[in-house]
């Protein structure tokens, strides 16, 4: 299981309207590819991005590394039943760019 842990408080610092910043743990300069996590690997992954409330949406519905790099916008804004601001913010600073990443590392 992976440990996103090093990712500090401080890169996650609250901001004045409540939310948080949304930035990807980087490894080795890289997004982590999660292709294999397990279903502990992606709720750790969004916890440790910030969205720990969110990420019991990612457990209660099985969501491991493979189903991640496969949900669509519409998965991530209707089938977790997340709400809409942070259903949008998972998509497009997590879930799209770790999609993005991990096409580009395999497509060679």
């Amino acid at each position: 299981m992976k440990n996103y842990c090093n990712l500090t408080e401080s890169s996650m610092e609250d901001k004045a309207n409540g939310s948080v910043d949304t930035k990807s743990p980087v490894e080795n300069g890289q997004l982590p590819d999660p292709s294999n996590w397990g279903v502990a690997d992606v709720v750790n992954y969004f916890k440790a991005t910030g969205f720990e409330e969110q990420a019991t949406a990612f457990q209660d519905q099985e969501i491991d590394g493979k189903s991640l790099l496969l949900m669509t916008r519409n998965d991530v804004l209707t089938g977790l039943s997340i709400k809409l601001g942070p259903a949008l913010k998972i998509y497009e600073y997590h879930v799209k760019p770790l999609q993005t990443q991990h096409l580009k590392t395999n497509a060679s």
